[in-house]
C-alpha cells in the first residue's frame, strides 16, 4: 500500500522541468507511504513513490525495475496495492515461462505476468491495485486499476504530457508543468449535491479525471490515453436451489470467504494485521475468520456518547464472543468540528458521508497498534445487504397498475405536503426502476436543488451516471440491477473512497476480503430468493455464517458507524455551521441565504435537512481549501514506525 506518481511527458525537456515539481507532489501524499520515498526517470518518463512496506521489506523497493534475462532492465513498475495470489502467480510464471525473480515481493509478479501474458495479465491478479509499467523497449506505459476500484488512480493531461497519481492534490501541484487549469467542474458539483459523492470518472476539477475501476490503459510520450475495461461483472443468478442445493451454496460462500480472508492477511512476519469491528454481520464475519488465522487479532471500533448512535456495546460483545483484544475510540462533537477541514484535505474531493469522520479517528487509533486492518466493505453490494434492495418487494403492487394510472399517482404525490407518511412511497412507486434508483444516498431532489445551486443546469441528472450501468443489466431481476448500479456508483464513489482516504491519511492499510474476484464469482450466482426476503437481507450470507459469527449478530441490521449530525446541527454544531456558511466564498455557486434558511428550518425541527446541510458544509470547506486557498489545515508529518 503506497502512493504512486507517474509522468509521461511530451518531451525529455518537459520531463527535466517536471522533476522539481515531482518532489512537491510527492510530499502531498507522504501519508500514503512514510517508510520510503524515491524517484526515477527515463527520458520522457518520471516516477515518484511513497512506500508503506508490507512484503519483502528489505528488497522490494519502488520504483521497481525487472526484465527477462535478455533484457533485465526493460520494465519499471510503480505500484500501489497488494496482490494476494502473487506467490502462486510467481510459481506459475517460473514453471511455465522460466521467469526469474530477484525479490520475494508481489511487484515482480505483476511485471513478469505482463511480460509473458500481455495485457490479459491483469485478469490474473487477485488483489487491490493501481499500477504503471514503463516498457523501455516499446516506449509505452501500460497500467491498470483493480476490478472494484479499491485503490484510486487520478490523471490529468495537458500540453506538457499526462500524469497519474494516487492523490488528486499531487496532480494539482503539477498543473503548471502539464499546462492544465484548475477549473471547477460545475456538472460534477451538481451530481455531488444529488449523490453525496462525485461519480467516476469525474472529479470536482474539470481537467483531473479518474481511471475507472476494472480498467487498463496504455499511453506513449506525446500520445493520447487509450483505455479498455477488462472487468465486466455480471450477476448471473442460478435457478432457485432445493434444500440440498441451498446448503451447498451456503458452504461455498463460507469456504470462499475463509480463503479470501486468509489471503488478505498476507504480510511480512513483522507486520501486524488487525480488523475493524462494528455491530454488523460483515465486519464481525471478517474478524471471526481472521481470528482463525491469528489468535492474537486486535479489533477496533468507534462510537459517540449519544444513545442510539453507537455500536460500541454490540461490537464489544462480539469481540468477547470471538475472543479478540478490542480497542474502542469515542469521538466527541468538538473533535468532529475541529478535524473536518483536515479530513476534507485528505479526501481530495468532497464526500458528504458523515461516517468517514469517525472512520478517520478509529484509523488513527488503530495505527498505534497495527499497520493494516481488514474490513467488511463490499458485502452489501455483492450479497444484497441494503434495506432498499427490498423495495422491489414493497413496490410490486405498483407493477400491476397501468402506466397511465402510475403517472397519475406520481402527480398526486406532488400535492402531498413534505414529511407526510406515504408521500415518498407513492412517488417512487409511480416511477420505473431506472428513474427511482440511483444509489443509497439521495441528497437533493431537483426541485430542492434549484433553490440552492445558482449554477443548476436543467437536464443534468442521475441518469447521466446510471444509464450506462442499467443498459448492461437489461433482463436481470431488479435487485441484481440495483446491485450492479451500486458497484459502479455508491461503492466506488463513497464506500471505497472514504475507506481508502481515511485509513491512508493515517498510513494504515485497509483490506477488504469481500471485494475479491473469487468471492464475487460465488456471490454473482446467488438467486434473488437467497438474497432478499420479506424478513431480511443477505439471506444466503447469513445462513453461510451461522456458526461463524456470534448469534446476537447473525440477524442484526448493520448500522456501520452512525453519526448524530441530525441532532448536532440543531444544537452543538449550529453556530459552527453558520460560521462556515458566512465565511465561504461560494456566492457565485450557492445561494447562501437559502442555505442559512435550511439550517434554521432544520434547527426549528420543521424538517430534517441534516444530510443536505452536511453536503453543503463539506463542499464549502473543500472550496475554502482547494479553490479559495483560505483554509490551510495543519497536516501532521507521519511519524509511524515501519514495523508495529
Amino acid at each position: 500500500m503506497c502512493g504512486l506518481l507517474g509522468l509521461v511527458c511530451a518531451s525529455e525537456n518537459d520531463a527535466v522541468k517536471a522533476r522539481d515539481a515531482v518532489g512537491r507532489a510527492l510530499r502531498c501524499q507522504r501519508h500514503r507511504g512514510p517508510d520510503e520515498t524515491d524517484t526515477w526517470a527515463d527520458g520522457e518518463v518520471v516516477y515518484g513513490f511513497n512506500r508503506l512496506a508490507f512484503i519483502d521489506l528489505e528488497r522490494s523497493h519502488q520504483p521497481l525495475t525487472w526484465g527477462p534475462p535478455e533484457a533485465p532492465t526493460r520494465y519499471t513498475l510503480n505500484f500501489n496495492g497488494e496482490i494476494y495470489n502473487y506467490r502462486e502467480l510467481r510459481e506459475e510464471l517460473a514453471r511455465e515461462h522460466g521467469a526469474t525473480f530477484a525479490t520475494e515481493g508481489d511487484g515482480e509478479a505483476i511485471v513478469a505476468a505482463y511480460h509473458y501474458l500481455g495485457p490479459d495479465a491483469v485478469r490474473r491478479l487477485r488483489g487491490m491495485f493501481a499500477f504503471l509499467i514503463w516498457d523501455a523497449e516499446r516506449r509505452v506505459v501500460f497500467g491498470a486499476r483493480d476490478p472494484f476500484g479499491i485503490k484510486p488512480l487520478f490523471y490529468a493531461q495537458g500540453p506538457g504530457g499526462i500524469a497519474f497519481s494516487s492523490e488528486k492534490k499531487s496532480l494539482l501541484e503539477l498543473s503548471d508543468v502539464l499546462g492544465v487549469p484548475q477549473e471547477l467542474d460545475r456538472t460534477a458539483l451538481q451530481h455531488y449535491l444529488v449523490l453525496q459523492y462525485v461519480p467516476e470518472p469525474a472529479t470536482l476539477h474539470a481537467d483531473v479525471r479518474r481511471i475507472e475501476s476494472g480498467t487498463s490503459f496504455t499511453v506513449a510520450p506525446g500520445g493520447q490515453l487509450s483505455t479498455e475495461r477488462y472487468f465486466v461483472p455480471e450477476f448471473a443468478a442460478r435457478p432457485v436451489p432445493d434444500a440440498a442445493g441451498a446448503e451447498a451454496l451456503h458452504r461455498e460462500i463460507a469456504d470462499v470467504l475463509r480463503d479470501s480472508v486468509a489471503k488478505h492477511m498476507v504480510s511480512d512476519p513483522d507486520i501486524t494485521v488487525g480488523a475493524f469491528l462494528s455491530g454488523g454481520i460483515d465486519s464481525t464475519a471478517i474478524a471471526a475468520l481472521a481470528k482463525e488465522r491469528n489468535p492474537n487479532l486486535i479489533t477496533f471500533t468507534t462510537g459517540f456518547e449519544r444513545e442510539g448512535y453507537s455500536e460500541v456495546d454490540v461490537a464489544a460483545e462480539s469481540a468477547e464472543a470471538i475472543g479478540v483484544e478490542h480497542v474502542v475510540r469515542t469521538v466527541s462533537v468538538e473533535e468532529m468540528m475541529e478535524a473536518l477541514p483536515l479530513i476534507v484535505w485528505y479526501l481530495d474531493d468532497p464526500v458528504a458521508d458523515p461516517a468517514l469522520v469517525p472512520l478517520w479517528f478509529i484509523a488513527r487509533e488503530a495505527r498505534k497498534r497495527v499497520k493494516a486492518v481488514l474490513s467488511g466493505e463490499g458485502s452489501d453490494e455483492l450479497f444484497g445487504g441494503y434495506t432498499i434492495y427490498r423495495e422491489p418487494l414493497s413496490l410490486a403492487p405498483f407493477e400491476k397498475v397501468p402506466g397511465s394510472v402510475r403517472r397519475l399517482l406520481g402527480k398526486v404525490s406532488t400535492r402531498i405536503p413534505e414529511g407526510t407518511r406515504g408521500k415518498d412511497l407513492l412517488r417512487r412507486g409511480a416511477l420505473p426502476l431506472e428513474e427511482r434508483y440511483y444509489g443509497n444516498a439521495r441528497i437533493f431532489r431537483d426541485d430542492q436543488l434549484r433553490g440552492v445551486l445558482r449554477t443548476f443546469t436543467e437536464g443534468v441528472g442521475h441518469r447521466d451516471v446510471t444509464d450506462r450501468w442499467y443498459r448492461e443489466s437489461v433482463g436481470w431481476d431488479p435487485v441484481a440491477r440495483m446491485q450492479h448500479v451500486d458497484l459502479f456508483t455508491w461503492l466506488r464513489g463513497d464506500i471505497l473512497v472514504k475507506a481508502d482516504k481515511m485509513t491512508m491519511a493515517n498510513s494504515l492499510e485497509l483490506r477488504v476480503p469481500f471485494l475479491d474476484p473469487e468471492v464475487f464469482r460465488v456471490a454473482s450466482r446467488i438467486p434473488l430468493e437467497q438474497k432478499i426476503t420479506k424478513e431480511t437481507t443477505k439471506y444466503a450470507l447469513r445462513r453461510a455464517l451461522d456458526g461463524i459469527v456470534p448469534a446476537h449478530v447473525l440477524n442484526r441490521r448493520k448500522l456501520g458507524f452512525p453519526v448524530p449530525i441530525r441532532l448536532w446541527l440543531r444544537d452543538e454544531m449550529y453556530d459552527w455551521a453558520r460560521g462556515i456558511i458566512a465565511d465561504s466564498k461560494t456566492d457565485e455557486l450557492l445561494d447562501k441565504k437559502a442555505v442559512r434558511a435550511l439550517l434554521d428550518e432544520h434547527r426549528a425541527g420543521t424538517l430534517d435537512h441534516s444530510r443536505r446541510l452536511w453536503a453543503l458544509l463539506v463542499f464549502m470547506i473543500w472550496h475554502g481549501i482547494f479553490v479559495e486557498h483560505r483554509i490551510t489545515p495543519e497536516v501532521p508529518e507521519p511519524q509511524y514506525p515501519v514495523h508495529v
